[in-house]
C-alpha cells in the first residue's frame, strides 16, 4: 500500500469521481445507441428504410446532448452536475421539476473513486496502476450495463481484452504467454459450457458477451487464475440470485445476468489476485 498526503488522496478521489460521472453517461447511453443501430441494420435487411424506427437513441452520442433530467429533460446546471456532491446538494431530485433522480448515479461515481484509489494504492501510480485502474473502471461499467440491460457490449469487452494483452506487453512481458492462453481458454470454457447446456436442455444458459468477458479477464490474470474467477463468480452469483429470488419472488422467472458476477470477480482478482492465488494453491 502506498501512502499519500491529504492532497494526493483528494486528487485521486476527484479523478475517480470524474471518471464515474463519465461512466454514468456510458452506462445510460451506450445501450440506447446500440439498440438504435441494430434497428437501423434490421430495417436495411428488410429494405424498408422509409420506415422510421422508434426513437431510442437517434440524438444520443456519448457527448451530446448535455446531461439532463430523465423526467423533464431540462439540462443539468454545471454546479448540480458536480460528481456526487451535485446529487446530494439537490437531495437526489431535479432542480427544475423535483422528480427523483436514481441513486445509481452517485453510487457509480463513489464506486469509481474507490476503485481508482485501490488500484493506485495497491499497484502504485506508475504504468501498472494506471492500467489496472482503467480495467477496473471498464469492469464496473460492464457490470452495471449487464445488470440493467442484459448486454455486454463488444465496444467494451473487446478493448478490455486487448488492453489486458497490452498491459502484459508493457508491464509484465514475462507473463504474456499466460495472458494469451488465458484469453483463449477463457473464451473456450464458457463457449463449451454454452453449447453443452444447449444440447442437454435446448436452452441458452448465457450470452456470447460472457465468453468475451471471461476471455478478457483471462488476458489480464492469466489462465491459471481462471478456475478461481469461475468459482468466485459462480458462488457469488448463486448467493445473490437466491437472496434476490427469496426477497423478491416476482424475479424468479427473469433472466439473471452472469456478467456482473464475472466483473466483480475480475475486480477482486485484479486488486488482490496475488494473495488469493497463494491461498488457492495451498
Amino acid at each position: 500500500m502506498l501512502t499519500y498526503s491529504l492532497a494526493g488522496w483528494m486528487f485521486l478521489i476527484f479523478v475517480g469521481l470524474s471518471f464515474g460521472s463519465f461512466l454514468n453517461v456510458v452506462i445510460k447511453r451506450l445501450p440506447a445507441m446500440l439498440q438504435h443501430r441494430w434497428q437501423r441494420e434490421a430495417l436495411d435487411i428488410m429494405e424498408t428504410r422509409e420506415t422510421t424506427p422508434p426513437d431510442t437513441g437517434t440524438r444520443f452520442s456519448l457527448m451530446h446532448p448535455r446531461s439532463h433530467c430523465p423526467s423533464c429533460r431540462t439540462p443539468i446546471r454545471w454546479h448540480d452536475n458536480i460528481p456526487l456532491l451535485g446529487w446530494f446538494k439537490r437531495g437526489g431530485r431535479c432542480a427544475a421539476c423535483g422528480a427523483s433522480i436514481s441513486w445509481h448515479y452517485p453510487a457509480v461515481e463513489a464506486a469509481s473513486a474507490l476503485l481508482v484509489i485501490l488500484a493506485i494504492a495497491i499497484h502504485g501510480p506508475g504504468v501498472e496502476g494506471l492500467f489496472i485502474a482503467a480495467a477496473l473502471l471498464i469492469l464496473l461499467t460492464l457490470a452495471v450495463i449487464d445488470a440493467e440491460t442484459l448486454l455486454l457490449p463488444d465496444s467494451l469487452t473487446l478493448p478490455l481484452l486487448w488492453l489486458g494483452l497490452l498491459f502484459h506487453v508493457v508491464a509484465q512481458p514475462e507473463a504474456l504467454q499466460g495472458a494469451v492462453l488465458g484469453a483463449m481458454i477463457g473464451y473456450s470454457l464458457l463457449w463449451s459450457f454454452f453449447w453443452l447446456f444447449k444440447v442437454i436442455t435446448g436452452k441458452e444458459g448465457m450470452g456470447y458477451g460472457d465468453f468475451k468477458m471471461l476471455a478478457a479477464l483471462g488476458a489480464w490474470t492469466g489462465w491459471l487464475a481462471l478456475p478461481l474467477i469461475l468459482i468466485l463468480s459462480a458462488g457469488l452469483g448463486a448467493l445473490v440470485s437466491i437472496a434476490i429470488q427469496l426477497l423478491v419472488p416476482s424475479t424468479r422467472q427473469k433472466m439473471i445476468p452472469f456478467g456482473p458476477y464475472l466483473a466483480m470477480s475480475g475486480i477482486v482478482m485484479l486488486l488482490f489476485g496475488d494473495t488469493l492465488m497463494r491461498l488457492y494453491t495451498l
